[in-house]
This record gives structure tokens, sequence and C-alpha cells, in this order.
């Protein structure tokens, strides 16, 4: 006959005041972990003892129960209760809900103590992230719950974020199918059906890292750091009806404005009220614009104003200033570092000081009839305002009056009614190109936007280094005197500064740049005005000064631009010219020890990556990263492919074929007639990139690959 099995009998509860307990040595618990005895004792003053202790009665040396009993499992609780006592917030004789186990139970009181702490399992993070929101939905605060539970606000407001996060992707996260990093990565946007557009995209990919999911949400809109942003600023923006995307769980520079056309009609309205505002001083025009592109203010010449002196009240502002700076680095000139408070007014006295430096002009009414003003946005949101320019077109010609008017009044037009000045508000768009699945020459505008840095940076080369400078100036000199025939090569020596047809967006804030136009504005603070001054003040000069100047005047005439030749001859340039003109390009290069990478040059999806196809943005990676790069990226779609590759090549010194030295072996013939055989070009620059790509999009099948 079969034995029943044998029913568990479970330890009996009972009441135990408070002063019959005591802690037991077994138990396991040692190292402090979690919660404080401090918080916990908080707890339990306000929720009450959630959980009993285990208890064990405890025996003297002969083995009788002394009327104690020894915690072994519940030592924390046991010991928030005694603080409690302490405090005088809990009488000692209170009675404590115990689990009692018999003294001579054959498991060990250790194995309890050890069951009861390994056996607890933790609360998954998605449930306490609901609970908080139940808690939240009943009225309770966010500083309240975090009150509660002993966190900091920020943690509340992190987990309560996180449940904004879509349904299906919390389900994801539950089923432990992507980690809470990416979860929290999510919550950079609140549309759930962009949220769950994006895991499908990268779900089965490699590319599944916290900052791909925050681009890819982000990809649509504006940095809360971009100039538009900080000169609008996110309080008008907001005011306005815009959205602010915040990332609670990193460093976001404010967040991400949600609105782009929004922010660009708010900046536009703002940058024409500025304009308005300026428009007031009588100029003829105003042109207003975000971004100017390099070169813009070429060809027109700059009025030379008069500085309006300081006031009294000015000048003593200005010299109180000077003394708390030099106070504050006397007293702090031993330390090795000074107090942030200390390095901030530091800087508010730097600002402070260079405003009073930039002193506005003042310009003859006449003058500022013929000429305008240039409105537009620093890098860091402050409005740039070039005064001045007066284009050839307004130049004083024969038969105006010698003060510069003409017959029409400086005040006024014809009819007598007063003169208004004329704004002008423009804009450039990007231009992007199609995918294709083979290498293709590069387009003839992306190589002449690439040469177009090298020409400015071979400027700024020539202008650094007098002795290329005069070198080539006596070279193009000798050639025209003694061979009049040949190439005018890549020295235009007139000199006429050569303008940029195709230009990439980045170019005038390149280094480069930047060196040039501070160097011409250095000179042109010191050269008169007057052609018998002129020469007068140049035949004053000593030698270094005078090859300092020419080289910076021989640089403007540095063009190593490629163009598309004219077969036919007549305007344009041969393609023998062309070979010539790039050929000593390089020499001027190699001269002048210039190197692309270390002006600046690094490749980006808007100056090259996103210009060209697939198979260059790969074969670009191979030659600059490696294989194993290339291979990490040839599967995604082109617009990943060229922000990946941008992140892969930042470091790497690669540069595209226009932008590499020639070595001296592969110069082209310079003795070679015009008429000579054309030699074969590089790969990059054979045939016609355009129209390369435009048939390829007429194929069905690069249309289904660009997709």
């Amino acid at each position: 006959m079969a034995t029943a099995n044998q029913k568990i009998t479970l330890s009996s509860s009972r009441d135990i005041p408070l002063n019959k307990l005591v802690l037991s040595q077994s138990n396991v618990r040692r190292v402090k972990a979690g919660i404080s005895v401090e918080e916990l004792a908080e707890s339990i003053a306000r929720r009450g003892l959630i959980q009993s202790l285990h208890v064990r009665p405890e025996l003297d040396a002969e083995g009788q129960e002394t009327g104690l009993f020894e915690v072994p499992a519940g030592g924390r609780r046991y010991r928030a209760l005694e603080l409690l006592v302490k405090q005088k917030r809990l009488n000692k004789t209170t009675p404590v809900p115990c689990i009692v186990s018999e003294a001579g139970d054959d498991i060990l009181i250790d194995e309890v103590s050890l069951a009861e702490n390994i056996e607890r399992a933790p609360l998954h993070p998605l449930d306490q992230f609901r609970a908080f929101q139940v808690l939240r939905e009943k009225g309770m605060s966010e500083e309240e719950i975090a009150a509660a539970f002993f966190v900091d606000v920020k943690v509340v407001k992190q987990r309560l974020r996180l449940v904004s996060a879509s349904p299906a992707l919390l389900d994801i996260y539950a089923e432990d199918g992507m980690t809470l990093e990416q979860l929290m990565a999510f919550t950079v946007s609140d549309d759930h059906a962009r949220q769950e557009q994006v895991w499908e995209a990268i779900k089965d990919g490699w590319q599944k890292e916290p900052y791909t999911i925050r681009r890819m949400l982000t990809e649509t809109t504006v940095r809360a750091s971009d100039k538009r942003a900080l000169f609008v600023g996110i309080e008008a923006y907001e005011a306005a009806g815009g959205y602010v995307l915040r990332d609670l769980f990193q460093q976001d520079d404010g967040g991400w404005l949600q609105d782009p056309v929004l922010l660009d009609r708010l900046a536009g309205e703002k940058l024409k009220a500025e304009a308005e505002t300026i428009a007031a001083e009588g100029w003829k025009w105003i042109e207003v614009a975000v971004d100017f592109p390099y070169g813009h203010t070429s060809g027109m010449r700059r009025l030379t104003g008069t500085t309006i002196d300081l006031t009294e009240d000015e000048r003593a502002e200005r010299e109180k200033l000077r003394d708390e700076f030099d106070a504050l680095e006397a007293e702090y000139a031993q330390a090795d570092d000074f107090p942030d408070e200390v390095e901030a007014r530091l800087g508010e006295i730097e600002e402070a000081l260079e405003a009073f430096e930039a002193r506005p002009m003042r310009y003859d009414a006449d003058q500022m009839a013929r000429a305008g003003v240039f409105v537009s946005l620093r890098h860091d949101g402050q409005l740039a305002v070039e005064r001045g320019y007066v284009r050839p077109e307004d130049e004083v010609v024969e038969g105006q009056g010698s003060d510069g008017a003409d017959d029409a009044s400086a005040e006024g037009d014809e009819d007598g009614s007063a003169r208004r000045t004329v704004i002008t508000v423009g804009g450039a768009a990007l231009e992007t190109d199609e995918d294709v699945e083979t290498i293709r020459p590069l387009p003839d505008r992306l190589v002449s936007e690439l040469t177009a840095h090298r020409t400015l940076a071979l400027r700024e080369a020539v202008a650094t280094n007098p002795h290329v400078a005069m070198t080539a100036l006596l070279h193009r000199l000798v050639t025209d005197c003694f061979l009049p025939h040949s190439i005018r090569g890549c020295l235009e020596a007139h000199v006429r500064e050569v303008h940029f047809p195709a230009q990439a967006d980045d170019l005038g804030e390149s280094a480069s740049a930047r060196a040039i136009a501070d160097r011409h504005e250095r000179w042109g603070d010191h050269i008169p005005a007057d052609d018998a001054a002129l020469w007068d003040w140049l035949a004053d000069q000593d030698d270094d000064t005078r090859m300092e100047l020419l080289a910076h005047c021989v640089s403007f005439g540095v063009n190593a631009l490629h163009e598309k030749p004219n077969p036919y001859g007549g305007m344009g340039v041969s393609q023998h010219g062309l070979d010539v003109r790039l050929s000593q390009a390089d020499r001027l290069a190699r001269a002048t020890g210039l190197d692309m990478v270390a002006v600046g040059w690094r490749p980006t999806v808007g100056n090259y990556l996103g210009r060209v196809t697939k198979p260059r943005i790969v074969e670009a990676v191979r030659e600059g990263a490696g294989e194993r790069a290339a291979q990490l990226i040839d599967h995604l779609k082109k617009g990943d492919m060229a922000k990946e590759a941008e992140r892969l090549l930042a470091e790497t010194g690669w540069l595209p074929e226009p932008l590499r030295l020639v070595e001296p072996d592969a110069e082209v013939d310079l003795d070679a007639g015009i008429d000579a055989e054309t030699n074969d070009l590089p790969e990059f620059l054979a045939g016609d990139g355009e129209e390369d790509e435009a048939a390829e999009d007429e194929d069905p099948q690069s249309m289904v690959a660009a997709e």
C-alpha cells in the first residue's frame, strides 16, 4: 500500500516585544549595501513594517530557552527598529511581527539567513518605472515620490520619461529584447510610431548603439546649439509653438528643436527686423542671410569711416574693469588654477573690454547713400554686421559731383521722396547627388569645390612663405618676358584675385579663409587709399615688410582650380592649360610644404561623402581606415553610410584625389605644345561624373538599388 506524501508544515507567526529580540551572529550580511538603515527606518515610520522578521528561540549553554529570540533573517529591519527606539519614535516593548522557527530545527540558522538574502528577486526596472507612473497618476508629485523612496528628483523624472516610450518597445525591453541604455535613447522623441520605425530598421543590424538611435530620432531636428536657435532664443521658439526634445539621460546641449521651418521663419523675421533698424542709418542696400559664402565682398570697395570715441563715462568704466582684472590676476598669481567664480568673472571682464575696443564707425551721408551692409549670424548666434561696402556699379563715374553725389539728392530720389533702403533676404539650398552602385568619375562641380579648398590653402601657404612667393612671381614674370607664347599656368601675376564659381558651405569657415581674412584686414588698416601716398608708403618700408606684403598680394593670384576644359578653344581653359595649372599647383604645394590635413580639411557628409557614390565612400574608408572598417559599412544605405564614414575617417588623414599631392615624376611635360595629344587623366577627372550619374538614374536597376 502506497505511503501518502508528508505535508509541509509552515512556521507559526506571532508578535514578540522588540526588547526580547537580539541580532543573530549567524546573519550572513556583513557588508553594507543598498538602502541605508536610516532610510529603512524612515520607510518603516512612514509605511510600517512591511516584512516580518524570521527568529529562532535563543538557547543557553544547557540547551534551555532563555526567553529571548535571535534574528538570523531581517537584521537590517531589526537595526532600523532599534534606531527608531533610540530616536524615541518607537517603544522598546512594541510587538514585532515574527516568523518563529523551532530551536531544534534540522535547518542551520546560517542557511536560513543565506536563503533569505539570496532568494529575493529584485524588482524589474520596468515595474519600478510603471509603479512611479501609477503614483504620479494618483496625485503624488515627482518631489514627493523622490522623498518617499529616498532618490533624487532627477531619477524619478528619468524613470517617468522611460515609461513614455512606445508600449511595444516596453514589451520588448521586458522580454530582454533590448538593453536599458537603448530604451533610454528612444525617449528623446515622443513619437511612438517613429520610435517603432527606428527599432524595426536597426533591430536586425549591427548598429544598435544608443547614439545611433538618438541620431536617427533627431535627424530632422535642429540642435539647440545651432546659431539660428541661439539667435532666436529657445523661449521665443517655444512661445511661437515650437517643441524642444530633451534627453534626461545625457548632456544634450539644450536639446533638439523639432520644427526647423518655424525656426527659419523666426530667424528670418528677427534678422529682417535688425536690418530695418540698420536701414534707418541711411544705407542704400542691405543684404540679409544666415550665412554668406566666402568672398561675398569680393570686387567691392569698403568705406573708411571714423571711429566714434569713447565717452568719459565709458573711459572710466573701461579703466575700472582693467583695474579689477589686474587685481584678480595678482591675487591668484601663485595659484595653480583660478576658482570657477573668478575664472567666470575674468571672462566677463574680457568680453566687456573687447566690446570697448570694437567701436562703431561714423560714415558720411553721401558715402552711405552709395554703400550697403551685410547682415548675418556668427557661429555663436550673435549678429554680424558688415557696414560700408560699395558695389562697382555704385562707384562715382565721370559726370557726377566730386563729393560723390549725382544729380539725384543723396537724401532722396529724383521726385524728392525719401530714398528707401533696399533690403534683400537671401538663402542657399544644399545640392545632393543620387545614389549609384558603381564607381564613376567625380562630378565637375564637386572637383571644383575640392580644388577651391586647395587653392585657398595654397594662397595661405604662399602668403606665409615670401621666398616661395618671390620665386613664383619671378618665374611668371620672366616667362612672360622671354616666352610670351607659353601657357599662363597657375599664377595670375597681374595680380587678379581668382573667384570660386563653385564652393562648399564650409569654405568660409576654414582655417585658411580665416587666416587670409585676418591678414588682409591687418594690412588694410595701414595701406593709404591715395595713389601717391601709397607709393611713398611702400618706398619707406623695410625689405621684410615689402616681402611679406608681396607674398600676401601674390597669394591672391594662385589658381589651383579644376574646371571643365573647353575642347573647342575660345573661352575657358584648354586641356593642356589645365594640365599645366594643376602641375604647377603641385609644385607650389611641395615648395610651401602644404598639407591639407594639417590646415584642417576633413572629409564630411557635406563636403565630400554625401556627394559621391556608395562605392567611392567604401573605397575612401578602405583607404583611410582599412578593409575591416569598409566591410562594416558596405551594407548601409547611402545616408547612413556617409555619416558613419565621416566618423571612421575623422582622424585618419585621408584625402580625396583632388587634394592629394602629386609626386614630381607624375607632373605633365610643361614644354609640350598646346596642340599636343591630351594625356590620360586620373580616374577622378576622366569624363563627366554628373552626366554619368544622370544616366544611371534612368536605369531601373539603379533606381531599385538606390532605394
